[in-house]
């Protein structure tokens, strides 16, 4: 069965059931609405950045689900992407962080999860200065806030 996705700007996407339902956002609006013809508005997300996740759903399509357990509560990994997913992630900043802005309005997690470990790779090791300056954040803390932040947070600077 197919599912028509509506973007922002009123561009159509055609997808199978399976790759829509990777989307809980999605699979509780079908259950709720049942199959339609009537495309699923997507309000939040633009036809360039929905094309790139429904590039990514269709590639995880066959993955089996996650299983929750016990261990959801552990840190997770940050070096554990596989090759496709890495090279997907291979985008501008501003696609990734749209990207996961509708991963998480659509609430596809695996989606979620890859895009903050891409984040968190790419700050790993660097200074905060360095991180405003790669995120373009202006530094608008007093010099006595700043102070006050470093006695605050001495146990971090131990190791």
């Amino acid at each position: 069965m197919a599912i028509i996705l509506l973007s922002s700007d009123d561009e159509k996407f055609t997808v199978s059931k399976e790759v829509a339902e990777q989307s809980v956002l999605i699979k509780n609006l079908i259950e709720d609405l049942g199959d339609g013809d009537e495309p699923i508005p997507l309000p939040n997300v633009t036809a360039k950045v929905l094309k790139k996740i429904i590039e990514y759903c269709e590639h995880h399509q066959y993955d089996p689900p996650a299983i929750k357990d016990e261990y959801d509560d552990v840190p997770r990994r940050s070096d554990d992407i596989a090759p496709w997913d890495e090279q997907y992630m291979k985008v501008d900043q501003e696609m990734l962080f749209e990207i996961l802005l509708a991963s998480n309005y659509m609430d596809i997690k695996p989606l979620l999860d890859l895009g903050c470990k891409t984040v968190a790779n790419m700050i790993r090791g660097k200074t905060a200065e360095e991180i405003r300056t790669m995120f373009n954040i202006v530094d608008d803390f007093t010099d006595e806030e700043r102070e006050q932040i470093r006695r605050e947070n001495e146990w971090a600077e131990a190791h």
